[in-house]
């Protein structure tokens, strides 16, 4: 008895506040992880925290169902396999799609020194956006001027930098070498 309730009782609830609580994560995730980014440890993200949760309860709730051990081995044997379940997903799931490129296509750092066409007109204090034409495709980027200079529509640029996803945009001289 734990807390007056049958350990298949706790394991079963357990269970289902955390697969309700992984629902929600799914839906909220960007909103929460900005209010509560305090673990910068990616073994403690709360996708982990919560199979974790989710593994050993259902491990525990099958093990009391089906076997007839004592409920402290069950216990150890529900953490151990949560364990291995939460460390198999963090280094084969979480870690590769932590890494992976939003696009295959190409980086950010791959698009500095590329040719573009501004499509909407980049003010001087202010955003506009530029076409980048890319083997893979073409590519529309945000872009602001690097001085502060109304650049128009139409107009050919380079991308200096990039920041953020924003291409740090100048016009581009064909006839002027800067050496």
């Amino acid at each position: 008895m734990v807390f007056g309730y049958s350990p298949e009782v706790v394991y079963g609830a357990v269970l289902v506040v955390s697969a309700l609580l992984t629902v929600l994560y799914f839906f909220f995730s960007d909103v929460l992880d900005g209010l509560f980014d305090v673990a910068d440890h990616p073994l403690f993200s709360p996708q982990l925290v919560l199979s974790f949760f989710i593994v050993a309860s259902a491990v525990g709730l099958l093990a009391e169902w089906y076997t007839d051990w004592a409920s402290r081995w069950i216990v150890g044997l529900s953490i151990g396999v949560a364990l291995v379940v939460v460390l198999l997903l963090h280094f084969f799931v979480f870690l590769p799609l932590r890494s992976a490129e939003a696009s295959l296509g190409y980086t950010d750092a791959e698009l500095e020194g590329s040719l573009a066409k501004v499509i909407v007109s980049v003010p001087p204090d202010g955003f506009g956006e530029i076409l980048i034409s890319r083997q893979s495709g073409v590519v529309a980027k945000s872009a602001k001027s690097a001085n502060n200079e109304a650049i128009p529509s139409g107009e050919e640029v380079i991308i200096v930098q990039m920041e953020n996803g924003v291409a740090v945009v100048a016009r581009h001289d064909p006839y002027h070498l800067s050496i």
